[in-house]
């Protein structure tokens, strides 16, 4: 029953052709005809449901004018964002069977969904070829979804890595409780045997003072996806397409980069460029990783994407953790001047 990839995203919101448009014109993903068993799997009826994709990214985006429907209930409840992730595997019911043993709560047998972090469910589906690029697709910026963040409330994290690693035969990589000033935090990453399905799994510390994560549950009204990671084999160039097409990501003081040479020694890409884009970055035993985060524009602030590229790092370092946790803060800052 091994997971092999997150397949799509189900993302609710108010507007699935809104939100579709949006990505398309931000982050150059392109809208494409839903299979049937994606819509199938997804409970259409009465629903409005629009595919985007880009590489091997895509994002099942719903939304219902009824306010009693699920898709309706999950918006209004949580505000727009992610319902669900699509997990692809070699037998789909093997891997229900599975996660039911080990305590995951089905919720939709036939389509494979079973509750995973709050309202944030998780469907089995069986594996597909990745198709060709759609005719009209322009140039790829991203390549796949490298990891989702999913805040927990305190208290739940130890489960949470539990459940991922019986019921869903996930392995925990990484580890680490990170202090920025009075706030701190306790976060583990799981990730799949094949590589390509990562959790970074986040608690605040309810004994120190309240912050970004306690700010999340709080306004997201429970456990769920922060924020999606999309991985790029060129930063600087994503980055600067996005910025073109009218993306504000979150800024890095001018010290960071001066400490750079100190911290990393050489990095890939010239510091300039760096310093430029704002781009952050750190390194593991296999290489480094450089990152970019954009400025929230999801009405509650409880949703964002980041931007990732991968020169030989398979792990996340303690530096890209806390650097994500004090870029959100400062933004939190600048919203409250």
């Amino acid at each position: 029953m091994s997971i092999q990839s997150i397949a799509h995203v189900e993302y609710y919101s108010a507007d699935a052709d809104t939100t579709a448009a949006e990505l398309c014109a931000d982050y150059g993903f392109t809208a494409v005809p839903p299979e049937p068993e994606q819509l199938a799997a997804a409970e259409s009826a009465d629903a409005r449901t629009v595919l985007v994709r880009q590489g091997s990214i895509r994002f099942l985006l719903r939304s219902a004018a009824d306010p009693a429907h699920p898709v309706a209930r999950y918006a209004a409840r949580h505000g727009e964002g992610v319902a669900a992730l699509a997990l692809s595997c070699p037998d789909p019911q093997a891997a229900l069977d599975r996660a039911e043993r080990h305590g995951a709560r089905v919720l939709d047998r036939a389509g494979g969904l079973v509750a995973g972090f709050g309202d944030t469910a998780l469907r089995f589906v069986p594996e597909a070829p990745a198709p060709a690029e759609p005719d009209g697709a322009g140039p790829q910026l991203l390549d796949a979804l490298d990891h989702a963040a999913i805040c927990l409330p305190a208290g739940q994290l130890a489960d949470a890595v539990r459940f991922c690693e019986a019921a869903l035969g996930m392995h925990r990589i990484f580890g680490e409780y990170i202090e920025v000033g009075e706030q701190a935090m306790d976060s583990s990453v799981v990730q799949s045997t094949s590589g390509e399905v990562t959790f970074t799994l986040i608690e605040p510390d309810t004994s120190r003072r309240s912050g970004q994560i306690d700010t999340f549950l709080a306004d997201h009204d429970g456990a769920g996806v922060q924020h999606l990671a999309f991985r790029t084999g060129d930063i600087a160039t994503a980055v600067r397409s996005a910025r073109d097409r009218g993306v504000a990501f979150l800024t890095t003081p001018g010290t960071y980069y001066d400490a750079l040479a100190e911290r990393l020694g050489a990095t890939a890409i010239p510091v300039e460029t760096l310093r430029e884009l704002d781009v952050l970055v750190d390194q593991d035993h296999g290489g480094q990783l450089f990152q970019i985060f954009a400025r929230s524009t999801h009405p509650r602030r409880t949703y964002f994407v980041e931007l990732i590229e991968r020169q030989g790092a398979g792990t996340f370092g303690t530096a890209n953790i806390k650097a994500l946790y004090e870029a959100v803060e400062r933004q939190r800052a600048a919203a409250s001047v």
